[in-house]
């Protein structure tokens, strides 16, 4: 029981740390093109992250039951993974760079379940095919996470391009001006649908998490002895209690709350100079790639949709616009997010064997 509180006190700081991690995400660009100042920017986003983490429950089933086998999971091998996620996004905010939250939680479940089974790789869930309700549906790492890591952020800056070359099209005769007043207002819009987006992606993952552990807890015997008032800790099947819904949703609006402005730099002023019609496309296109993966229970970085289709943007302008230096910074942050992460989880179960845990 005490280490199971010790996993839902690291999980809960992970979704903070979550929410001031990746606040950029939702924000950089309304900032950047000075239609929020970062106060009012992070207050809208921590309102909008707490509604969206309220949407749905298929995202949190994919980190928790399709990524892993549940049924060899201990709660040292939940603690380890959290560990390593928190260890790199600690590191990855401390530089500035918008690596994926989403990738670093996976990284560590993965490498904690292959260090809990002493090396046994087949516990990680590759690629499988489930038939529900006459519908065919594809699970496991494969098509819920390393193909959605290549085709969103490609699916990003294709739609932010598209989306920002209809604009230019149709707004060539209109005054600069007008442009400006226009889109400074539409963008309040376009930022609120990416900070639900977020909320609604993001916060689950960690929901997913506590839901591994309760299931985990009730499966070995932990919760056997609580107290009646205890009782709703028992999880015997793998489900979303709406405590942990609660928990994490206003987890994430508080770390929201707390800011990125390290990250917010980076995205909002250093990758390419926008504008609010810039920003517009930018945050709209994200929000609708995010959104649809949600639903599909695709636990997508929304720090990699934002960052390529704010690339996807800058580069109807000209491909110089796009501060490549920069870009390179954060695709190595990406490349490198799953080995270390999941090196990370592996490290830190073992650590915890060594301390007796």
């Amino acid at each position: 029981m005490t280490l199971f509180l010790l996993v839902l006190l690291a999980a809960l700081a992970f979704e903070y740390i979550n929410g001031f991690h990746d606040a950029a995400n939702a924000i950089a660009t309304v900032v950047s093109t000075k239609v929020l100042t970062p106060r009012q920017a992070i207050l809208m986003a921590a309102g909008c992250n707490l509604l969206g983490a309220f949407s749905g429950m298929a995202v949190a089933k994919t980190i928790g039951a399709d990524i892993v086998d549940i049924h060899v999971i201990t709660m040292p091998t939940v603690f380890a993974a959290l560990l390593g996620a928190i260890i790199w996004n600690l590191l990855t905010w401390w530089l500035g760079l918008p690596s994926s939250s989403s990738h670093a939680l996976i990284g560590g479940l993965c490498g904690a379940a292959v260090a809990s089974t002493r090396g046994d790789w087949t516990v990680l869930k590759w690629s499988s095919v489930i038939q529900k309700a006459g519908h065919t549906t594809h699970e496991g790492l494969w098509p819920k996470v390393v193909l959605p890591m290549i085709t969103s952020p490609l699916a990003g800056f294709i739609i932010g391009a598209i989306i920002m070359m209809v604009l230019i099209i149709v707004l060539q005769k209109m005054r600069p001006y007008l442009i400006q007043k226009i889109f400074g207002k539409a963008q309040l819009a376009s930022a609120a649908f990416m900070g639900f987006s977020h909320g609604g992606n993001d916060a689950q993952k960690t929901m997913g998490i506590i839901a591994l552990a309760l299931f985990t807890g009730t499966k070995t015997g932990a919760f056997d002895n609580l107290p009646p008032i205890l009782h709703f800790l028992r999880t015997p099947t793998f489900s979303i209690d709406k405590w942990v819904i609660i928990a994490c949703a206003l987890t994430m609006a508080a770390g929201t709350a707390g800011g990125g402005w390290r990250i917010i730099r980076t995205l909002g002023h250093k990758m390419v100079r926008l504008q609010p019609v810039h920003g517009f496309a930018a945050e709209t296109s994200a929000g609708i790639v995010i959104h649809i993966a949600t639903t599909m229970g695709i636990p997508v970085s929304t720090t990699h949709v934002i960052s390529t289709s704010i690339m996807g943007v800058g580069a109807t302008k000209r491909l110089s616009a796009v501060k490549w230096g920069v870009v390179q910074r954060i695709v190595w942050a990406w490349v490198l997010t799953l080995p270390t992460t999941a090196f990370l989880g592996w490290a830190a179960f073992h650590f915890l064997r060594l301390m007796g845990v």
